[in-house]
């Protein structure tokens, strides 16, 4: 099974694939262009939203629009005039650090980390926000804050601080959002390259994607193992998401960020929505955020 380009755009730092069950399209967004993307694999129509500043990850509402991490903080994104109503930044206080995964949890809050953007200290924070617009100060000293994933009987939280090349798992209560008992469950080689974005599939095994590593991996949580994989023709993978009309479509983002042009030259598909279809798994439905 070979990867396939989706709709031909190119990001400078894609990140965040998300597929709307509901329209049967996969969304995901370009950080540093502060671009929301939208494509529809039955009439191949792509879309274009501009929120007009940094946007580090987007989730569905209950409503139909978005909920998305900005550089400025949480706001709501109307997908039909691209207006942003913004709702609280949590960091006024660091404008050096940005937004960047997030994801919806099991109960409808939205969780996002953040980053420096200069990429050099653990200056980030990992946030959850709640349906009453109330934000939530969850874990601290977060170098690069990435992937997010529950398990499937929502009684524990995956999560990835990239530099760390570690997978940690929390006790996550899903009626008040509470994290507990942090520890490592998976160790990434630096040679796979480094743990980026992330998603579950319906078996409870993790899939991550490599930045600097030509790939995704699946990995099962309970035991640290990898179990298989897919490898891609970029180096930069950032994210992916299962979708599609029985969500065996794994749908996976990638960067020309920090690429030389030498090496662009050498991956020309570098920033490339790509989409491994009937990979042979089953992905979930993401959680919607309730509004």
């Amino acid at each position: 099974m070979s990867p396939e380009v989706v709709s031909g755009i190119k990001s400078e730092l894609g990140e965040g694939p998300i597929w709307d069950d509901s329209k049967n399209q996969i969304s995901w967004v370009c950080i540093l262009n502060g671009h929301i993307h939208e494509w529809s694999p039955a009439s191949e129509t792509p879309n274009t939203i501009s929120v007009g500043q940094m946007i580090g990850a987007m989730a569905v509402c209950e409503d139909g629009n978005y909920i998305a991490a900005l550089k400025d903080g949480f706001g709501f994104v109307n997908r039909k005039t691209g207006h942003v109503d913004m709702i609280k930044n949590p960091e006024e206080d660091l404008p050096e650090n940005r937004f960047n995964d997030g994801k919806c949890d099991p109960a409808g809050r939205f969780w996002a980390g953040t980053m420096p953007i200069s990429e050099d200290k653990a200056s980030g924070s990992l946030y959850m926000l709640s349906s009453d617009k109330d934000c939530i100060k969850k874990e601290t000293d977060i170098s690069i804050s990435n992937g997010l994933a529950w398990s499937l009987d929502h009684k524990v939280l995956y999560y990835i601080d990239t530099p760390t090349l570690k997978v940690v798992g929390y006790d996550y209560d899903n009626d008040n959002g509470n994290i507990t008992n942090k520890r490592t469950v998976i160790n990434i080689p630096k040679e796979e390259g480094f743990p980026d974005g992330m998603t579950i599939d319906n078996q409870g095994m993790l899939w991550i994607a490599h930045w600097g590593g030509w790939q995704i991996t699946r990995w099962d949580p309970r035991t640290g193992k990898k179990l298989s994989g897919f490898e891609l023709p970029v180096s930069n993978v950032t994210s992916c998401t299962f979708g599609g009309e029985s969500m065996s479509d794994i749908y996976i983002t990638s960067a020309r960020k920090g690429l030389s042009m030498e090496e662009l030259e050498k991956q020309p598909l570098a920033g490339s929505l790509f989409v491994i279809r009937n990979s042979g798994f089953t992905g979930l439905l993401a959680h919607r955020f309730k509004n």
